[in-house]
């Protein structure tokens, strides 16, 4: 798409000329101070709850912005306010945090209906770490994917809707609280949530096996970090198949393996 149709910035009441933002698959624009992207199944539901979100000194969320004619998708698209700030994958424990008061917010929020119809990748993935569907997968896969498997225990930990993708989908600005974007919704205890956080900082953006043990007080932690490792690698194998494996995926993640099964006991 090389432009946004003018169809698209009159159901806003948008005038400015959309100008495309970088990442968000190369599908999201601003025009003015408001951001546009293509909607999806849980557009109307993620609106209605972050639209109702009181303020807080502790995170912000950009706050959806309507049609003109009052609803939250327009021609196929979704709008909401444009936040100062920008991501930081290496403010790891600020993003915790930010994340830990986001979820404290929302968790008397009823489970959304669209999660039980959500299929891809990711939404399969995280049902194969809790056991809630089964998979053969790759023998690179399950070689990998063994331990954590032979370390996963049953846990009874309350669910509510949380961010599920949170090191890249924080920003930061000078003198304001992070604020929380791109809101990836599951319906999982928030220790898995922040595990999967962890995870991710330790395989990708750098982060040394200090944060994990600096939340290792949060419930369940060990069970928490076995399934969210299953949780990626699942969701890499889904996606890719036996091709995902390269010697430095696995690099990337057998380190962080072990540490997951050492807190998992």
């Amino acid at each position: 798409m090389d432009e946004l149709s003018d169809q698209v910035l009159d159901a806003f009441g948008l005038v400015e000329p959309a100008v495309r933002l970088p990442g968000g698959q190369e599908e999201t624009w601003r025009s003015g101070a408001v951001v546009l992207k293509p909607a999806g199944a849980e557009t109307a539901w993620r609106a209605e709850v972050l639209s109702a979100l009181p303020e807080s000194k502790e995170f912000r969320v950009a706050r959806p912005v309507r049609a003109r004619d009052g609803r939250w998708v327009a021609s196929g698209w979704e709008a909401s306010e444009l936040l100062a700030g920008a991501t930081d994958v290496r403010r790891q424990d600020e993003i915790l945090t930010a994340a830990a008061a986001f979820h404290e917010a929302v968790d008397e929020v009823p489970r959304p209906e669209f999660l039980d119809t959500r299929h891809d990748p990711w939404a399969d993935g995280d049902r194969i770490a809790w056991r809630e569907e089964s998979i053969g997968g790759s023998p690179a896969y399950a070689e990998l994917v063994g331990p954590l498997v032979a370390a996963w225990r049953p846990v009874e930990l309350r669910s509510q809707v949380v961010h599920g993708d949170l090191p890249g989908n924080v920003m930061f600005a000078d003198g304001l609280p992070p604020a929380i974007i791109d809101w990836s919704v599951y319906w999982r205890p928030p220790s898995w949530a922040a595990a999967v956080a962890v995870a991710d900082a330790l395989c990708w953006y750098g982060a040394a096996p200090e944060l994990a043990a600096r939340w290792a007080h949060l419930p369940e932690w060990g069970q928490m970090l076995v399934r969210a490792l299953i949780y990626r690698m699942t969701t890499d194998e889904l996606a890719g198949g036996a091709a995902a494996w390269t010697d430095s995926r696995r690099a990337s993640y057998a380190p962080v393996i072990e540490l997951a099964v050492s807190y998992a006991g």
